[in-house]
C-alpha cells in the first residue's frame, strides 16, 4: 500500500503506532422509504424507543464513569443528554414521520440536515461548531435504529497474544464514544475536525493519549486496518509507513518512555534553577478527586481549582445549582487533600465554551457575552452562596479566591463588596473563616492587562489566563478549527502583554502566575522564566517535564535572550530564538 503523510493540529503529545479503526458516520448511508399509513405510529414508536435507548445509554455511561475519568467527560455527556431532550431532536422528526410518512432514519437525518444548514448560516464560529454536537447525538440514535452500535476491535483472550493497538480515525468523535474505547487497546486518535480546545482535544489531554485533529480528509483517505503513526508533537499522521520510518518512530517511543521514567525521580526535587532561584509549580484541577494526582506529581499547591465543574458534571441534576453545603464540602475536601498546601479556587466561570445548560447558547457571541464574573454579578444570590462556601473552607487550610474575566474597576469593587458581605454574614453566624484570605484577578482580557494599575491597587495576586488572553488579543475563536492555525502564543503582541503584566505585578509586590496552556508547554518554560515568571500552574501530567526544564535553566542567560525576543517582531525570528532557548 502507498504511504502518505497528513498534517493537522497537534492537541495531545506523544507517539502512537497502530492499526486504523474507522468510525464511519451512520448518517452517510441510511435507508429511505415511505411508511404505509397504518404503520406510521409504529414507526414513530420505533424512533421514540431508539431515543429512549440512547438516553438510557448516556445515563449508564455517566453513572459508570471510573473515578479516574477526566471530569470533562461527565460534563460533555450531560450536554449530549440535554440536546437529545430538545424538541428539535426528540419531537420534530416524529412530526416528519407523521406528515411525510418517512421511515425513522430518513426523518431523523432530514431534521439533522435542516438544523445543520441553519447552524452553517450562523456568523459566530463557536455557535456554528455546535452543529457537531447535534450530529454526534443523532449518530447515536441512528446506530440504535440501524443496529450498528459502536464496535471496537476484539480483545484477545490469549494472554500470550496481546490485542492489536488501535488508533481511531473519524470525522469527529464524541466524548461518550471515547469512553467506549477507554478500557480497550485504544492508543490514539485522528479526526477531520476540531481545534486545540475542542472537546476531543480536552479529553485527549486528560487521558494523555496522542491525538491530531483538524485533518479535514483523514477519515476518507485512511482505510480500515491501515498502519498509522500519530505524531502528537508535530501534528503529523503517517499512513502505511515504510519499515525504516516505523523503526525510527519506535526508537523515539522507547526514548520517550525512558524519559518519562527519569522524570518520576524528580517528584521530590525542589524546582530550583541552576543559579538558585526557587520556582513554584502548582496544579490545575477540576474536582477534589484530582488532588492525589497533583500531590503525586509534586505540586506545591493548587493554582487553579475550576469550580464550574462542580456545577456542570451533575448527570440528571445538571440543571440544579449545588447549594452552599455541597460546595463547602467539595472545597473543604480539596483543601484537606492538599495537606496544608495552598488551594486557589476560581469562582464560577461559565458561559462561552462552558454553558450550564443548552439555554445558555442564546447569546450571539458567547465568548463576549454574559460569562464568568459578569454572570456571577448578574446572579448575586448564587455568587454569594459560592463565596460563603469558599470562605468557610478557608478555615481548614490556605485558600485563595481567584476572580475570572475582570476588565473594569467597578467589577472589582462589586466583587470585593460581595466578598465582604459574605464575611459579615459568616461573622454574624459565628462561622469560622480566614479573615486574611487573599483575592486575586485572572488577567485574560487585553483591557485588564493594559490597565493593570487598576488591578494591582485592589487585588492581592494575579493569574494570567493565556488561553483567553490569546483568543481575545488575536480575535481567534480557539475552538474553531478553521482558524485554529492563527492561534499563536508566540505572536509578538501576546509576548509583550504577558511580559508587561508579569513586570507590573512584581513591581507592585504581587505574586503573578500563569495558569493557561502556556504554563505547561515545556517549549515555552524558559521563555516565561526569562520574562520573570516564578509561578506556573498546569495539569499535573505536565508538571515534572516543566520541573526538569527549570532545573536545567540559568536565569541570567535566558533573561538576556528573552529581552531580545521581546524586541523582535518577525514570527520566524521569534520562533527560531525560542527554539534556541531550549539548547542553552
Amino acid at each position: 500500500m502507498a504511504s502518505f503523510l497528513l498534517h493537522g493540529i497537534p492537541v495531545s503529545r506523544g507517539i502512537a503506532i497502530g492499526r486504523a479503526h474507522l468510525l464511519t458516520p451512520a448518517a452517510l448511508d441510511v435507508k429511505h422509504y415511505l411508511v404505509p399509513e397504518e404503520q406510521v405510529e409504529a414507526e414513530v414508536q420505533r424512533l421514540q424507543d431508539a431515543i429512549a435507548a440512547v438516553h438510557h445509554n448516556l445515563q449508564e455511561l455517566w453513572t459508570g464513569l471510573p473515578k479516574d475519568a477526566p471530569t470533562e467527560l461527565g460534563a460533555f455527556i450531560d450536554v449530549h443528554a440535554l440536546i437529545l431532550s430538545d424538541p428539535m431532536i426528540s419531537e420534530a422528526p416524529l412530526d416528519i414521520i407523521r406528515a411525510r410518512h418517512y421511515n425513522a432514519e430518513w426523518a431523523l437525518v432530514t431534521q439533522i440536515d435542516e438544523l445543520s444548514a441553519q447552524f452553517d448560516e450562523i456568523e459566530d464560529p463557536y455557535l456554528r461548531e455546535r452543529k457537531y454536537d447535534i450530529q454526534q447525538v443523532a449518530e447515536r440514535v441512528l446506530k440504535v435504529l440501524t443496529g450498528t452500535a459502536l464496535s471496537v476491535a476484539p480483545v484477545f483472550a490469549d494472554e500470550d497474544q496481546p490485542p492489536p493497538q488501535m488508533i481511531v480515525v473519524a470525522h469527529d468523535i464524541s466524548p461518550a464514544d471515547m469512553l467506549a474505547f477507554r478500557d480497550r487497546s485504544f492508543i490514539g486518535f485522528v479526526t477531520d475536525v476540531g481545534g486545540q480546545n475542542s472537546h476531543t482535544a480536552i479529553v485527549a489531554r486528560s487521558l494523555d493519549i496522542p491525538a491530531v485533529v483538524g485533518m479535514d480528509q483523514a477519515s476518507r483517505l485512511v482505510e480500515q486496518d491501515d498502519w498509522l503513526i500519530v505524531d502528537g508533537d508535530a501534528g503529523v499522521v503517517i499512513c502505511n509507513p515504510s519499515q525504516l520510518v516505523l523503526e525510527q518512530y519506535r526508537a523515539r517511543q522507547i526514548t520517550m518512555a525512558k524519559a518519562r521514567k527519569r522524570l518520576l525521580k524528580l517528584k521530590k526535587t525542589p524546582a530550583i534553577t541552576r543559579d538558585g532561584t526557587t520556582i513554584t509549580l502548582l496544579a490545575n484541577i477540576e474536582l477534589p478527586d484530582d488532588c492525589p494526582a497533583a500531590l503525586e506529581a509534586g505540586a506545591n499547591g493548587v493554582g487553579l481549582f475550576r469550580s464550574e465543574f462542580l456545577f456542570m458534571g451533575r448527570g440528571a441534576q445538571a440543571l440544579r445549582i449545588p447549594d452552599e453545603e455541597e460546595q463547602f464540602e467539595q472545597y473543604r475536601k480539596a483543601v484537606l487533600a492538599m495537606k496544608g498546601r495552598p488551594v486557589t479556587i476560581r469562582t464560577l466561570d461559565v458561559g462561552a465554551d462552558k454553558p450550564l445548560d443548552q439555554t445558555d447558547h442564546t447569546a450571539l457571541n458567547p465568548a463576549l457575552g454574559l460569562r464568568a464574573i459578569r454572570y456571577c454579578l448578574a446572579e448575586p444570590q448564587m455568587f454569594l452562596v459560592q463565596l460563603r462556601a469558599i470562605l468557610r473552607a478557608s478555615a481548614f487550610g490556605k485558600v485563595r479566591i481567584l476572580i475570572p474575566m475582570l476588565a473594569h474597576a467597578f467589577e472589582i469593587d462589586q466583587t470585593l463588596g460581595m466578598i465582604e458581605q459574605a464575611k459579615i454574614q459568616l461573622r454574624d453566624e459565628k462561622i469560622r473563616f480566614d479573615e486574611g484570605i487573599e483575592v486575586g484577578a485572572m488577567i485574560e482580557i487585553p483591557a485588564a492587562a493594559l490597565a493593570l494599575p487598576l488591578f494591582v491597587r485592589r487585588m492581592d495576586f494575579l493569574s494570567i489566563g493565556t488561553n483567553d488572553l490569546i483568543q481575545y488579543l488575536l480575535a481567534i475563536d480557539r475552538v474553531d478549527y478553521e482558524v485554529a492555525h492563527l492561534y499563536n502564543p508566540l505572536h509578538p503582541a501576546v509576548l509583550q502583554l504577558i511580559a508587561s503584566t508579569i513586570a507590573t505585578g512584581h513591581k507592585a509586590g504581587l505574586d503573578v502566575a500563569v495558569c493557561g496552556e502556556m504554563a505547561g508547554d515545556v517549549k515555552l518554560t524558559r521563555l516565561l522564566l526569562g520574562m520573570g515568571l516564578r509561578e506556573f500552574s498546569m495539569h499535573p501530567a505536565q508538571l515534572l517535564a516543566v520541573k526538569q526544564e527549570i532545573l536545567n535553566t540559568d536565569l541570567g542567560v535566558v533573561t538576556t535572550r528573552t529581552r531580545r525576543i521581546l524586541r523582535a517582531m518577525e514570527p520566524g525570528e521569534i520562533a527560531s530564538a525560542v527554539e534556541q532557548l531550549q539548547t542553552l
